[in-house]
């Protein structure tokens, strides 16, 4: 139901400029990871992959299952809820690691929330998209976007739908090179902190590196971090406490 109601809305908004999607596995279970700079690129990055013959599943934050109207298509779609800094997002890591063993293709968002950066580039990850393919053996398949903030800026809620029709760019990279850090994991075992670092930050650099392709810019040294920063880990920063601190 939601393909021909969301494809021909992105047709009418979208100049699509999908590169190299055929990295993207034809079959499988795989990951892939995508910098996130709008509320609107899960729809480009999801027409992305279905574009590739995929359903994507996403990891996906809990709030968006409990809306009115997003949430029963996001529940009939299997879409895996997230709950964000709790116990209870172990389950959501479970039921990724299941759906990649059951040949799906899931899509992980490292940052875990839209980029603060105030230039747009992509924050420090997180390591969940790590863990699954360090878990699985999947490979890990990044993908730089850019353009989707034109169409629904940040934090907004007024989307820019007059024409022209605002390009996105998704330039899909090989997949990222994994196996030396999963050859020091003992069969059985987790992975050490010290593996699941350097697994999340070349998952981000590759990343980065097709973002910086796309924008034709240099990307910045250090990957904005908002805890460093001050901020809060999740949602709108010009929200709540700290946004009235901001505003005193």
């Amino acid at each position: 139901m939601a393909v021909p109601i969301i494809k021909p809305l992105l047709w009418a908004t979208v100049s699509r400029d999908w590169r190299e999607g055929l990295r993207i596995p034809a079959e499988g279970g795989c990951v892939v990871a995508l910098n996130h700079n709008s509320h609107v690129d899960p729809l480009t990055a999801a027409h992305l992959v279905y574009d590739r013959g995929r359903l994507p599943r996403y990891l996906a934050k809990s709030g968006l299952f409990t809306t009115p109207v997003i949430g029963p298509f996001m529940r009939a779609a299997g879409q895996i809820p997230v709950e964000r800094e709790s116990a209870a997002a172990a389950g959501a890591f479970d039921a990724a690691v299941e759906a990649v063993r059951a040949g799906e293709c899931v899509v992980v968002y490292p940052e875990g929330t839209i980029t603060r950066d105030p230039d747009g580039w992509p924050m420090r990850g997180k390591s969940g998209a790590a863990r699954i393919a360090l878990r699985t053996g999947c490979p890990v398949v990044p993908v730089g976007q850019w353009g989707a903030q034109a169409l629904l800026a940040p934090y907004s809620g007024r989307p820019h739908l007059l024409p022209p029709r605002k390009r996105v760019t998704m330039l899909v990279g090989e997949p990222v090179d994994l196996d030396d850090l999963r050859a020091r994991v003992a069969p059985g075992a987790e992975p050490d902190a010290e593996i699941v670092v350097e697994a999340t930050e070349r998952i981000m650099r590759a990343i980065v590196g097709l973002v910086a392709e796309i924008r034709d810019e240099v990307p910045p040294a250090t990957l904005f971090d908002p805890r460093a920063a001050g901020q809060r880990a999740f949602g709108n920063p010009k929200r709540g406490p700290q946004a009235r601190e901001e505003a005193s």
